[in-house]
């Protein structure tokens, strides 16, 4: 069985205002996806943030998303396949640059929210995307989203040039295809943390998801996420962590 890293949102907070609980998770994450000013967190955010996954040993990611603010990146939007490549590209050097005034680096992208999800979806953003990365770095791994078919996200990345980690989540419903369930709809985010850890879990080993339509849904996944807005998850976060390393230490 692969190894299964666990990444989580991260640096999310904006001046004065907290979002997460940042100090809390990275102990027992492998990879936290920075957030870049975009949707969420300045530049004093990004450095603290960057520091504390320095000193935790956590891999750095880029998480960019649309300019929006006020949405937290959540609303798609109009932007052409050239924006798309632009404004990735400006964010991943903000956080870049960051990171080496800190001494570190960026490991891979992920981009957050709408964005995340229209990439998903629409081959021409996926390709502005993927544009803006290997532009920036080649080697840098893309983050998306695994679905039930993950064929035609494969093709496309092999044809722009870039590497693809496959993410699923511990904390959100699925529909029969294994695209995220809306936010907008009950049920979208789980709660119950019993319920967060055995999704994890049957994620983990290769067991079915029970989709939104009661079908099974098998996802094959790099890395599995837990997101830090989420209360329930952040307490869940620790057993997670302990049920992968003993998955590890039996395969």
């Amino acid at each position: 069985m692969a190894t299964l890293k666990l990444n989580a949102d991260m640096g999310e907070s904006f001046g004065p205002w907290v979002m997460g609980l940042d100090h809390e998770v990275m102990p027992h994450v492998d990879l936290a996806n920075i957030a870049c000013g975009f949707h969420a967190s300045d530049p004093d955010v990004m450095r603290k943030t960057v520091r504390l996954a320095k000193r935790h040993g956590v891999g750095i990611g880029a998480h960019p998303a649309y300019p929006d603010l006020v949405g937290f990146g959540r609303r798609s939007m109009a932007c052409s396949p050239e924006e798309i490549e632009n404004l990735v590209l400006y964010q991943l050097g903000a956080l870049q640059g960051i990171c080496r005034a800190e001494g570190t680096g960026l490991c891979y992208v992920k981009p957050h929210g709408a964005l995340y999800n229209d990439m998903a979806r629409d081959p021409e953003r996926f390709a502005a995307v993927a544009r803006a990365v290997r532009a920036f770095d080649p080697d840098l791994p893309l983050m998306t989203l695994a679905m039930r078919d993950n064929s035609a996200l494969k093709a496309q990345a092999e044809q722009q040039g870039v590497t693809l980690w496959f993410e699923a989540f511990a904390d959100r419903a699925y529909d029969s295809e294994g695209r995220l369930v809306p936010r907008s709809r009950p049920g979208a985010v789980h709660h119950d943390p019993e319920t967060i850890i055995d999704q994890a879990r049957r994620i983990a080993t290769g067991q079915p998801l029970t989709a939104s339509d009661g079908s099974d849904l098998v996802l094959q996944a790099d890395t599995l996420c837990v997101h830090g807005d989420n209360e329930e998850s952040i307490a869940a976060v620790r057993r997670i962590r302990e049920m992968l390393t003993t998955l590890e230490q039996a395969s």
